[in-house]
């Protein structure tokens, strides 16, 4: 069989085996944020920081929440990395934007991030926050989730169905997985341009 035959396989057995429950719950919390005018900031660092950018734009413009994502912003970003680290840079720049209960969290990660090996500990020091200050927090996770599968509000975790590839399944999967999120009946509220033009 081929790479191709393989890859795409083991993507159509991910779908099957997704936690249904776990996506409905997510979209119930997003919901919610809105409803009670809260904001919602979206986190990750590599493929996760460039799926924050992205999801910010849909949640805005598909869903009418208000959304935001502390990687978008270079210079501030660089400026509170270099002058108080890269553990509380994020969290940092979300108390500077006045983040409260009302708010909430979503991160997209393929480990979720861990106290114990020191890994990710930028989101981790969010998520901690977030649950002090009682925001609410969704995640889209790979592997066992991490941290973030254990403190989230609800957590879709993408099945590990090949070891080897646990990274290029959960960043492609965490896209299909936030687009479902912004086409969902109960959060889109504008069409999208292609759908709308006749």
């Amino acid at each position: 069989m081929s790479f191709t035959n393989t890859f795409l396989n083991e993507s159509i057995e991910i779908i099957n085996k997704l936690d249904k429950n776990s996506i409905e719950n997510s979209v119930a919390i997003l919901k919610s944020i809105r409803d009670n005018k809260g904001r919602l900031f979206i986190i990750g660092s590599g493929g996760g920081a460039g799926h924050a950018s992205h999801a910010c734009c849909d949640f805005r413009k598909i869903c009418g929440l208000e959304a935001y994502s502390p990687s978008d912003n270079v210079s501030e970003l660089t400026a509170r990395v270099n002058d108080e680290g890269w553990d509380v840079s994020y969290v940092n720049w979300m108390k500077g934007s006045n983040f409260n209960s009302k708010d909430g969290v979503l991160v997209f990660s393929v480990g979720g991030g861990s106290e114990d090996k020191n890994v990710s500990m930028n989101l981790v020091n969010v998520i901690k926050y977030a649950k002090e200050i009682g925001a609410k927090v969704v995640g889209v996770v790979g592997k066992d989730g991490g941290y973030t599968a254990k403190k989230s509000d609800a957590a879709v975790i993408i099945p590990v169905i090949n070891e080897s590839r646990i990274t290029p399944h959960t960043e492609g999967f965490q896209a299909i997985i936030w687009h479902l999120f912004v086409s969902h009946p109960d959060l889109q509220i504008n069409k999208t341009k292609w759908e709308s033009i006749k």
